[in-house]
């Protein structure tokens, strides 16, 4: 009897063993997403080998940014030197802005519609907005990166140099990277479907990305300032937010978008 309320009274805790069809199901669940996964890599690749055939437009995005930067050495850099922080740090998230204009505006206005067909009948909308979300936003950080070194080197700037906190800059630049990516791809996608569709969307991107390249713009500043992380905490979880608001209504829209 001691024994038996000696194992009532004991808090050991027996697993629960789940089911045969918790597990069925668990497996067919990862298993989906696996296919899912694997699609999304296929459309990835294809992203890649269209742009490798098509590479004077990776060239002419690197052109541009370029010269637009040279641009704005010659008009800041020659006449005044060192450039103030603030007017550096805006200038050079502006040039981003329409650096990711130019090269993400592609993702579904050079498509035709016989190609859309074609990858309607093959993939899922998830699985082909989330593969340009992923690969727009690759290539606007390897683009950024790219602009911050040729823009690192040709503008100087004012202030004290030994305080820029680097990775804070950088993860700066992934996050608006990543977020730029994500609201052009999806603002490209709605502007396919109208006649006019490069002004239509430079009008339904601004209202868009006015918030993110605010934040970005203050979180960046923060860096190159060498402020406490912990000063940049706000800016931070609002920009991830954002990022994470933009792809979940990315991912739960574009289905509806993609049967028009």
């Amino acid at each position: 009897m001691e024994r038996n309320g000696d194992l009532k009274d004991s808090s050991f805790a027996i697993p629960v063993i789940p089911s045969e069809s918790t597990l069925v199901a668990l497996h067919l669940y990862l298993s989906l997403w696996g296919m899912k996964g694997a699609q999304i890599a296929v459309l990835i690749k294809k992203e890649l080998l269209s742009e490798w055939r098509q590479r004077y437009a990776i060239n002419g995005m690197i052109l541009y940014l370029a010269s637009t930067i040279f641009v704005c050495y010659m008009s800041f850099g020659l006449k005044a030197g060192a450039i103030e922080p603030l007017t550096w740090n805006a200038l050079f998230w502006i040039i981003i802005l329409f650096t990711a204009v130019n090269s993400v505006a592609k993702s579904f206005i050079q498509e035709s519609k016989g190609r859309a067909l074609y990858f309607y009948t093959i993939a899922s909308p998830a699985e082909i907005i989330i593969s340009k979300i992923i690969y727009n936003a690759v290539l606007l950080l390897i683009l950024s990166l790219v602009g911050f070194g040729i823009y690192s080197l040709v503008m100087s700037r004012g202030g004290d140099h030994s305080s820029f906190d680097y990775t804070y800059f950088i993860l700066a630049l992934c996050l608006g990277s990543t977020g730029l990516a994500a609201s052009l791809t999806m603002i490209s996608s709605i502007a396919s479907k109208a006649e006019n569709s490069t002004s239509l969307m430079a009008i339904l991107s601004f209202p868009v990305i006015l918030p993110l390249i605010l934040m970005v713009i203050k979180l960046s500043k923060n860096a190159m300032d060498g402020l406490e992380r912990s000063a940049s905490t706000d800016e931070l979880v609002v920009l991830v937010a954002i990022n994470a608001i933009i792809v979940a209504v990315s991912y739960l829209l574009f289905p509806y978008l993609w049967r028009s």
